[in-house]
């Protein structure tokens, strides 16, 4: 969420604590959840309370219209706490690219806001398990009737595509030999969904996560999200995978979290929970994409 992804993530400003479970806005300042012992998990039992860091970002972790706190990872941090005897999950909000310090300083003890892993960001936090991974997908007409589905395709048949200002995508589609003057840069999302929608290009190159976010939005668009895929450049997958961050030394609670999320993933229950929020069996991550993985760049 998440490498130079996502510099297309525009964040909310400010900080504030809010219950997960009731969503009211608290007075109080959060903590990062250790005791004297210095056992974050341990205080979370006790306690029945644990701090999480989020960036006010749909569909990842947001606060809705009613000042409740949900999103993916708010969600999935819920039924992962809960199956380790915490019932309760409150939420700082901090602008993205302030998680990770905020994170070491204490002020929660668990980001989650559908990070990307990245190896700079391993230097720096413990991330989870990989929780999703981000496949590329394209919006295309309804029907999809000139069978996109990879950037190839728009080279090939001499198609216009439109990417997120800032976003890999241009990179992805510039690499795979699309030219420069085929690809059409946009500010919004909705602004991708307009020009699809116009007929100014024929598809829109994006995570499937937020173009499923972004059709869910705008119920009787004519338009349809093409099945996720992964680019490869230069023989190597461009792997995109979002994960929950701890502080280095809370190993306990890091294991832990791995552990019921992992039960989460493998039940099902895990597709339940995100599918309201746009994910689908594509953005479960496979066997092969580890956090090990991702942290050496590999």
């Amino acid at each position: 969420m998440a490498s130079t992804a996502w510099t297309r993530r525009d964040f909310l400003r400010g900080t504030g604590a809010v219950v997960l479970g009731g969503g009211v806005l608290t007075g109080c300042t959060p903590t990062g959840g250790r005791d004297a012992g210095g056992d974050p998990l341990q205080a979370a039992r006790s306690s029945g309370t644990i701090q999480a860091g989020i960036a006010g970002e749909a569909p990842y972790g947001f606060t809705d219209q009613t000042g409740r706190v949900t999103g993916e990872a708010p969600e999935v941090a819920r039924a992962v706490f809960r199956n380790l005897g915490v019932n309760e999950v409150q939420a700082t909000q901090v602008d993205f690219n302030q998680l990770i310090p905020a994170l070491n300083a204490g002020k929660f003890a668990v980001v989650a806001a559908g990070m990307f892993i990245t190896p700079e960001r391993c230097r720096n936090a413990a991330f989870s398990i990989p929780d999703y991974i981000a496949p590329t997908a394209f919006l295309v007409p309804s029907g999809n009737p000139e069978g996109v589905t990879r950037f190839e395709d728009v080279t090939r048949k001499n198609l216009r595509v439109a990417v997120l200002s800032g976003a890999v995508e241009k990179n992805y589609a510039l690499r795979l030999g699309v030219p420069e003057s085929q690809v059409q840069v946009f500010d919004t999302q909705n602004a991708l969904l307009q020009a699809v929608t116009d007929r100014r290009v024929y598809c829109a190159a994006l995570t499937n996560i937020s173009l499923n976010d972004l059709v869910r939005k705008n119920p009787g668009a004519p338009v349809e999200v093409t099945q996720g895929f992964t680019p490869m450049i230069d023989g190597r997958a461009e792997i995109q995978a979002g994960a929950f961050v701890f502080r280095s030394g809370d190993t306990t609670l890091r294991d832990a979290f791995n552990t019921e999320l992992a039960k989460l993933h493998g039940s099902g229950e895990w597709l339940r929970i995100t599918e309201p929020f746009g994910f689908t069996r594509d953005n479960l991550p496979p066997a092969d994409v580890t956090t090990d993985r991702l942290c050496a760049g590999a």
